[in-house]
């Protein structure tokens, strides 16, 4: 029986979960938030916010234990420089997930994780074109430019 047992497996061997979150707990980090499936990101939560909640104690000694649980040490300068600053006055309920819908490959319902208080980058805006590329009335191409007739020399 699951008396009292919040974690859930994942369909998953305890070495793949740690390996699975490890992962998805450094691309929340790296990206501010990441798309997933309801179960993950439920999963994610409480990982995530403990790993925060030592980077904003900032010890050499909390660096270590986070630092032996995620494999990207870029990942953790960034922890403990920009997450932990960001979220210094908050205390608790760091990540927030909004639900998606369902995936239209297989039904899976999918949610957005995203560490609250950390600002969001936007894509960039592509460039307005002058002249539309698929316009049924293209610019007139430019006849090439004759040369000159070159002077006779006597």
């Amino acid at each position: 029986m699951r008396h009292g047992v919040k974690k859930a497996k994942l369909q998953r061997t305890a070495s793949h979960r740690k390996a699975l979150l490890a992962n998805q707990a450094c691309s929340l980090i790296s990206h501010g938030r990441i798309t997933t499936t309801l179960a993950k990101a439920k999963a994610l939560r409480p990982y995530v916010e403990k790993l925060i909640t030592l980077a904003k104690n900032g010890s050499l000694h909390a660096r270590r234990q986070v630092l032996g649980t995620l494999p990207q040490p870029k990942v953790v300068t960034k922890l403990f420089s920009v997450v932990a600053e960001a979220t210094k006055n908050r205390q608790g309920g760091y990540c927030r997930i909004v639900k998606l819908g369902q995936r239209m490959t297989d039904s899976a319902p999918m949610a957005l994780i995203e560490i609250i208080d950390l600002p969001q980058l936007t894509a960039p805006v592509a460039p307005a074109t002058t002249v539309g590329t698929g316009s049924s009335e293209a610019p007139a191409a430019e006849a090439p430019a004759t040369e000159a007739p070159a002077e006779e020399q006597k």
